[in-house]
Order: structure tokens, then sequence, then C-alpha cells
């Protein structure tokens, strides 16, 4: 089933108003699947994982059915920890947003009770929370279950796994038999359907079906990046392996317009694009990057179909995709005609790794974690790259009419390397001092660990180097253990490793003569790290 416009839901003007506001263009599977059938009153059962938007699936419509005029708890939401019935209440308020007078409540263990007791007091609509927590209100009588009309068991095999089932029971039994009631779980075990046969009346099975990833050329990667700092993390791998051309995927609208104009600001050649967009300026934007005058091209999902372009190099998972399925779209679009590409995700707090987990284990992708490149590491690789570039002009000839411009400087009294210097200058100044002032600051998943000491190789994946390379070389050359090496990280034409400090004297001299996959490595000291 194709998913659809929340337009087309049949959902009242304050959602969809909501749903404007959060950015999303359309529902995903499970949301366009569930919400007719839980508006319309039918026990489901949602075979789904994390991450595919499940909360609007029974949030929205607990919303559109909530009698405000009725202070008694009408849905209650069971979640199997504490962050999830969090994270769950947040969302409903968020879609909740222009339904004033709808109140919500998270009930977990951790908080105080007497807090909880208050807010129930006052009368509360739907009622998130964990089994114990919520037992324990309902012993108090604190929490009354009498009208409850929706129930709704989330991710009911985690619960069942934690040891949950005795209360989730008795937490069933003591809400009214005619309700509604909704289940959803990534699994279909014995236990959960005997629960389903127990609990629920001809209910409706939804099951999200998880297409394989076939793009075997697509190398992934994984970066643990806090939320603040993605964009920095973003601009530095830009800078790190300089794509012909880029997609950056972002879940909303206004994250995309954000991240775009940020990008504008840093001096990259960025555009957007998303459905807010007139067809005109679409087709703009569109054409600005398959001629390569746009070379980042930031935007969601929606507007990004149908971009069929060669030449992308890297996609940027700005967000986690809420749809596996959307993660294979995303990457699919580089590494195309036979091209190698990359993709690149970045994951914020435990919710987005268990998003991420989901994508690996449903997809049969291997994402790699990666570190995000120290300032150091991107001067490092532009430096290198730019005396490559010269080394291939002087190779080439045809330098004459330059070498007049040098002759006459050197009239001046200025000296050659003098002229070299200032030339490089002004080529790599602006960033070198942007990286001076800079702060490289990623909660310490940067540089090197305490008594390591970082190396820079000049042999990297195009030379058909793997880590076990790096290890086997520096193992074989100095007798250092391979188990004493630590980090490794290969880019395209260079790679950095990091040694135990004590031995980093050794590494150097040995390696000085070194091959590493027929190529001769040269070995130096990273430039060490700025704060």
């Amino acid at each position: 089933m194709e998913k659809v416009q929340f337009s087309e839901l049949n959902l009242s003007p304050e959602i969809l108003r909501a749903v404007e506001d959060m950015g999303f263009e359309e529902a995903t599977v499970i949301q366009t699947q569930s919400i007719p059938l839980v508006m319309a009153g039918r026990d489901v059962i949602g075979h789904s994982q994390t991450g595919t938007g499940k909360t609007a699936a029974f949030g929205i419509p607990a919303i559109e059915r909530t009698d405000k005029r009725n202070p008694a708890v009408q849905t209650l939401v069971l979640c199997p920890t504490r962050e999830l019935a969090v994270q769950a209440s947040e969302e409903i308020r968020r879609y909740a947003k222009y339904k004033p007078g709808i109140r919500i409540l998270p009930i977990y263990g951790g908080q105080p009770i007497e807090r909880q007791i208050r807010e129930l007091k006052k009368g509360v609509h739907i009622v998130i929370g964990t089994p114990g927590r919520i037992m324990d209100h309902m012993r108090r009588r604190t929490l009354r279950t009498g009208e409850v009309r929706l129930m709704v068991l989330d991710e009911a095999d985690e619960m069942l796994n934690m040891g949950f089932r005795e209360d989730v029971e008795t937490i069933l039994k003591d809400v009214p038999t005619d309700r509604q009631t909704i289940l959803f779980s990534a699994t279909m075990s014995p236990e959960i359907l005997a629960l389903t046969r127990k609990y629920q009346k001809n209910p409706e099975l939804i099951k999200v079906v998880h297409k394989q990833l076939t793009v075997p050329l697509i190398e992934q990667y994984y970066y643990e990046v806090p939320r603040s700092k993605k964009e920095k993390a973003l601009s530095r791998l830009i800078d790190m392996y300089n794509p012909k051309l880029s997609l950056v995927f972002c879940n909303t609208k206004r994250k995309v317009d954000e991240v775009a104009g940020n990008l504008q600001a840093m001096g990259y050649s960025a555009d957007a694009l998303h459905g807010d967009m007139s067809q005109a300026s679409r087709d703009r934007v569109m054409n600005a990057f398959r001629n390569g005058t746009v070379d980042v091209l930031v935007a969601t999902d929606v507007a990004a179909r149908g971009i069929d372009v060669e030449d992308i190099e890297a996609v940027f998972n700005y967000d986690v995709p809420q749809d596996e399925e959307y993660y294979v779209h995303r990457i699919g679009r580089t590494g195309r005609a036979g091209r190698t590409g990359r993709a690149h995700t970045f994951v914020s707090g435990r919710k987005e790794i268990y998003a991420l987990k989901d994508i690996q284990r449903y997809t049969s992708a291997g994402i790699a974690r990666q570190q995000v490149p120290t300032l150091s590491d991107v001067e490092e690789t532009k430096t290198y790259m730019i005396a490559e570039d010269i080394k291939r002009v002087l190779d080439e000839g045809d330098v004459g009419k330059y070498t007049k411009i040098v002759d006459q400087l050197m009239e001046d009294d200025y000296t050659s390397v003098d002229i070299a210097s200032a030339l490089l200058k002004m080529i790599l100044g602006r960033d070198l001092a942007d990286t001076e002032h800079a702060e490289d600051d990623f909660d310490g998943s940067t540089g090197s660990e305490a008594g390591m000491a970082r190396l820079f190789m000049n042999v990297g994946r195009r030379d058909g180097v793997r880590p076990g390379d790096i290890v086997g070389a520096i193992a074989g050359e100095t007798g250092i253990h391979g188990k004493l090496i630590g980090t490794i990280d290969v880019y395209d034409k260079y790679t950095f490793v990091e040694v135990p400090q004590d031995h980093a004297r050794d590494v150097l001299h040995a390696m000085k003569d070194a091959k590493i996959k027929g190529r001769r490595a040269n070995v130096q000291p990273a430039r060490a790290k700025r704060g």
C-alpha cells in the first residue's frame, strides 16, 4: 500500500495544522493503514518496527476521539520503558497543539508519584505509562480506568520480554471489555498471538513489509553526533570527502530550509528542495543540481522522488528516516551506473540508535560506526590534496607563462619558496584560519585516545587498503601486537591510525620504507588536535 498525504486521511483541521507545523509531508505506511481503522473503532494488530511512525498511528486517533468535556481517562497507552513513555507523550502533545483542553500525562517509575497523583486529580484524558507504575496507581485508586475506550499496547513484545506479562494482563482485565484494543509489536511470537486472541475482537492485522537492500556498491557509515553538532559534522565530512554532488536528507521541510541556509552561510553551494516550493522553483533547483551549479542538495524524502542524477557521490541522512524503506530509497540515490557511493547517517540519542539497528536488521545492511573527522584531519587532507594537485600540474608541464610571473616576483627579492608559500596560503589560508578558531567539540568522539598517538598515512580506500592491512603492516614491520593498535579511520586517499605513544617513534621509523598494498606508505604524525 502506498503512503498518502495526511490531508487524505479525513483528519480535523487542527490535527492537519499540527502536522504541517511539524513539517511532515505524508503519512508512513503504518500510519496510512492504521489511522482510518483506529478512527473507525476497529481493533488493530500492527506488526511494525521502531521508527515507522507508530505513535502517530494511535496518537492522532486518540486525540480526535477525545471528549474534552469528560475529565476521565479515555485512552490508556502501555509502553515498556520510561523513555518510550516520555517520547510518546511529547509527540502526542505536538499533534494536540491546536486542540486546547486535551490533557496528556506520562506515568513512569523514577518520578515522584505524588506529582503524578496531583496531575491525575486535575483530570487527564490520555495516559501513557509503564506497566509497573500504572499498576501502582490502579492499586492506590488514583488512576481509574472505568471510562477507558481506547487501550494501546506499544512494543508489546518488549513488555513481555521484560517480564511485564502478568501486569499487562491485570491492566487489560481492569479496563472495560467494550473498549477498543490496539497492539503494536515487532514480532508475532506465540505469547503475543495469545494476548491478541484473549483481549482483542476480530483485530485487523497490518504488517509493514521491509524491502531488502540491493545496493552493494554503497559504503555505509553512521556517526553518533549530538543534535547541536550535526551541521558541524556535515561540513567536516563534505570537506573530508569532497564529493562531486551530494544529497542531504532531513525529515521535515523546516529542517531542510534551516540546513540549506546554514550551509550557504558557510560558503557551500547548497540549495533546498521540498513540497512547499513551487514547481518552477523546484525545476530551477534540480537543473542547478544536475549541471553542478549546486553541489549540495538538501531535501525531504517526498521532494527527492524521481531524482536520477548519476554523479551523486554521497548521501547524508541528517535525520534518521522515519521508515526503514526511506533509508533504502535515500541511499539508492548514490552508487548509480556501476559507481561506488557513500551513505553517512547521523544518530542522536537512544531512540535513533534503536531505529538504526532496525534498519540494519531489516535491510541486511552493514552500517559501520565511524568517528567524525577532527579539524586537524580535514586540514591534513586538504593540504595533501593541494600537494597532489601541484605535483600533477608540474608533471603535465605547460606552466611557462606562470613561470614568468614567478620570475618577476623573484626580481623583487622574493624567493621561490616565499612565493610558493604565499600561493598555498591564498588557497588554504581561509580554511586553516577557520580551523584555528573553531572548536573541536564532539564530546570526546574525535582525536586520539589517552596514551595514544595519531598517525597519518597517504594510502587509503582507493589503494584497496582496509583496516586489517594497516594492522598487518604495522605489526609486521615493528613487532607490535595488533591488539595494541587503536582506532583506524580509512578514507579515500588517506588513513589515520592510533598507536601507543611509547611505540610511535618506532612505528614512524620502521614504516619509513614500508609498502601497503604495493604502494610506498608515507607515514607521519598527524597534526595536533586544536581545542
